[in-house]
């Protein structure tokens, strides 16, 4: 769990070391939809390294250059929109697309790792190996959504062989099916639009806090006064 590169599974020690306000903050939207940009400037709690920074120990030394590049192109190119654009032209034209772009980044990547009706493992030491790690991702049905976005539900292939290309991940998920059994779990279907993940997010998020304890098998557990605090102030 610790070797994760995730944006939110936290473990128990790293999650009674945060603030109780950055606490409730992480788990109410709309701020968990926010999260990616934090992540790559300061990487998740209790990690280190910046994606910006060659000097970062997210890169190996040979990378330090393509980094360094990256960022300078980056930096380059928010410039040149500052200057050509100017500063609301440019929030209206960048910055609100942008937005929604992180939005659904985070919104899917938290969806397929989180919100079964069944507690996901997480995995430690000697009973991590990299088979059980990507069965414990999750595929989601998007609905008309599938089409546009590179069919982005079929994720737990994309974890057991990360090189298959996209176009091919919904074949390769209808063969791969039968051969891995009860450990694929079939994804809820959608209708046009997939209003159903709206339930499985929040319950997600009112229950799924942190790994519990030391153990090489964990399961997601409950802050009970977190929900104790919502609940104070629903009232």
């Amino acid at each position: 769990m610790e070797l994760t590169s995730a944006l939110f599974q936290l473990t128990e020690k790293t999650y009674r070391g945060l603030a109780s306000s950055s606490r409730r903050l992480r788990f109410r939207l709309p701020f968990p939809l926010f999260a990616f940009p934090a992540y790559l400037w300061w990487r998740s709690p209790g990690k280190e390294g910046s994606h910006f920074l060659p000097s970062s120990s997210l890169f190996h030394p040979k990378e330090k250059q393509d980094v360094m590049a990256s960022t300078i192109c980056w930096s380059a190119m928010v410039a040149s929109l500052h200057s050509v654009l100017g500063v609301w032209p440019r929030c209206g034209a960048q910055i609100l697309r942008r937005a929604v772009f992180i939005m659904w980044l985070d919104l899917v990547t938290y969806l397929h790792h989180h919100g079964h009706r069944e507690r996901l493992p997480w995995y430690r030491g000697k009973e991590w190996n990299y088979l059980r790690g990507g069965l414990t991702t999750l595929d989601r049905d998007y609905g008309w959504i599938n089409n546009i976005h590179h069919d982005i539900g079929t994720h737990v292939v994309h974890h057991l062989f990360p090189q298959i290309p996209h176009y091919n991940l919904v074949e390769a998920t209808k063969a791969a099916k039968p051969v891995l059994g009860k450990y694929y779990r079939e994804p809820e279907k959608s209708g046009p639009l997939p209003v159903h993940l709206f339930g499985v997010l929040l319950r997600s998020l009112r229950v799924d806090h942190f790994g519990s304890g030391e153990e090489d098998v964990v399961h997601y557990q409950t802050d009970p006064r977190l929900c104790a605090g919502r609940q104070q102030n629903s009232q």
